[in-house]
């Protein structure tokens, strides 16, 4: 058992036959403290509830109500009607076997990137590494749709720098190159090129926390570089790693708008609802079912959060390791 410095001193006073301290004195800072951390927790607390909590409740809420018909106009409680209608769509296994296809190319590489580049540049101190920063960081600048359009251009093989690759592989068009088959390798291309840059600056800001005496004490013990990267480094950042493998995964199970505004390019030749959020769309305003549409999020709510519960106790992740030590 752990004895503080604090428990120690207090042993010493009674021994010694010390008054105690007063309990209120004691108490005072821990409750000036938690005032403290009330105040500032306050905002996000209020941001939770409104753009989280709320949100979630609702959809839980819509989930078990029975969608109207023309045939039954009438809505109330559905009971589990919604999910059953979701999980028994046709169209339900595939779009989340699409989803895990990408997350399984792309997380993995994602993350092998990330921490691989980042180690390189924490090896390489000064104008070096500070240029390579910047070049990593800059294709963060284009994010969102400026991301999308660029690749629209390296995709398409009749205006593509690239586009001799394409010819080369025998697709001479754009609705030749993104189809269902090729959407996991592209989104994954797509995913990386956009996010690398940001996360290694995180990662890197992670390595930059870890104090010189650690390193020193090793070089001293003999390791070389790799043994420092592969000892030292990469178990003293796993919260970091794990923190970029929660939010990318989150980021992952939410795909919509690439496949849906790839789809609009290639005139029609990926499916329509390739990704979950888009069957949930679907069952929204194609089919007109909120309750499904609802009971699609809460899936994926579902989903998302025990797999990222997984990262968060494998990873060390919030100082779990550290509690459970």
């Amino acid at each position: 058992m752990t004895v503080t410095a604090t428990e120690t001193l207090t042993t010493a006073q009674r021994r010694r036959g010390a008054p105690r301290p007063p309990t209120s004195r004691r108490r005072a800072p821990h409750r000036v403290e938690a005032r403290g951390a009330w105040i500032l927790m306050a905002p996000y607390a209020a941001l939770f509830l409104v753009a989280a909590a709320i949100p979630i409740g609702y959809a839980l809420w819509i989930s078990f109500q029975k969608a109207p018909t023309l045939v039954d106009p009438t809505t109330g409680f559905g009971g589990l009607d919604a999910y059953i209608t979701a999980v028994t769509d046709y169209r339900f296994i595939d779009t989340f076997v699409n989803i895990f296809t990408v997350m399984i190319i792309w997380l993995p590489l994602m993350i092998l990137g990330v921490v691989g580049l980042a180690l390189l540049v924490h090896a390489s101190p000064g104008r070096f590494g500070g240029s390579m920063r910047f070049i990593y960081f800059l294709p963060g600048a284009l994010a969102g749709i400026a991301n999308f359009v660029l690749w629209v251009y390296l995709l398409n093989p009749s205006i593509s720098p690239i586009g001799f690759l394409w010819r080369g592989a025998g697709m001479d068009n754009l609705k030749e190159v993104a189809t269902t088959e090729n959407l996991p390798w592209i989104l994954t291309a797509m995913l990386f090129f956009q996010g690398v840059g940001t996360w290694i600056v995180i990662v890197y800001g992670g390595l930059n926390g870890i104090p010189d005496e650690i390193f020193e004490a090793a070089q001293i013990d003999g390791a070389n570089a790799w043994q420092l990267a592969w000892r030292i480094k990469l178990p003293l950042i796993r919260p970091w790693i794990g923190y970029a493998a929660l939010m990318n995964l989150a980021y992952g199970f939410q795909l919509f708008l690439e496949p849906y505004l790839m789809r609009q390019i290639s005139a029609g030749s990926i499916d329509a609802e390739w990704a979950p959020t888009q069957l949930g769309y679907a069952f929204a305003f194609t089919n007109r079912n909120f309750p499904a549409a609802a009971a699609m999020s809460v899936i994926l709510l579902v989903i998302t959060l025990a797999i990222g519960m997984f990262i968060v106790f494998r990873s060390g992740l919030f100082g779990e390791s550290e509690k459970s030590k």
